[in-house]
């Protein structure tokens, strides 16, 4: 675990080293997730110098079930927080809970893992849309993207996901967690509870933690 000052801007320093070194033959294959830590991630990432715009497809960690133009949409949010930049990506697909679990799958299947996927922690230790107690967590083999929803009803709304296999096929994993309402989750998966975010496995996992969310976890969460 990393605990830094300021998580967008180190996520962003970690993203373009990780583009400077992309294999120039093919896209950059680039997992957003939404919320207020992934909003900043893409955010600061945008204000980057030197990012190779047209060389990255910016695919999707998870989606609520909600109109194309909802602001409670990841692909929304993302969108706005890139800005300009979004114009020049070399694609930008975002879930369709529509077209179902399954097409996205497949097209996750056809394009390969992600060369980095950004995710988030929730204060009740989900990630992505990977609830505790839902459905989600025992998704069969091979399975790259589920419907899901929060069986405690406190995330609102059904969910498209990716499970713990699609995630663990990334190259570079970095969760992003911040503010205190983070903490008390982050510390359960320091000391080992079976918790969502617990279940995170990539080629690499980072952890950007800041202050407030850091607390007293420290020693087990991956780096």
């Amino acid at each position: 675990m990393r605990v830094v000052e300021d998580v967008g801007a180190s996520f962003a320093g970690l993203a373009a080293a990780a583009l400077r070194s992309r294999d120039p033959a093919r896209p950059f294959r680039l997992g957003c997730s939404g919320g207020s830590s992934g909003v900043d991630c893409f955010r600061r990432l945008a204000a980057e110098p030197g990012v190779p715009w047209t060389a990255i497809e910016c695919y999707f960690a998870d989606e609520r079930c909600v109109g194309p133009d909802s602001p409670d949409s990841n692909a929304v949010a993302i969108a706005a927080a890139l800005g300009r930049v979004a114009d020049g990506l070399a694609g930008f697909h975002p879930m369709s809970c529509e077209e179902g679990p399954d097409a996205y799958g497949a097209l996750l299947a056809a394009a390969g893992g992600f060369d980095l996927l950004q995710l988030g922690l929730g204060p009740d230790g989900h990630t992505a849309s990977l609830f505790p107690g839902s459905d989600g967590r025992d998704a069969p083999p091979g399975t790259l993207v589920i419907a899901n929803a929060d069986p405690t009803g406190l995330n609102r709304f059904p969910r498209l996901s990716l499970t713990f296999e699609a995630i663990a096929r990334a190259a570079l994993v970095v969760v992003a967690v911040t503010g205190a309402d983070k903490a008390e989750a982050l510390s359960q998966i320091d000391a080992g509870e079976d918790l969502p975010g617990a279940h995170i496995r990539g080629g690499q996992v980072v952890w950007l933690v800041d202050h407030e969310a850091a607390g007293g976890a420290a020693s087990r969460v991956g780096s």
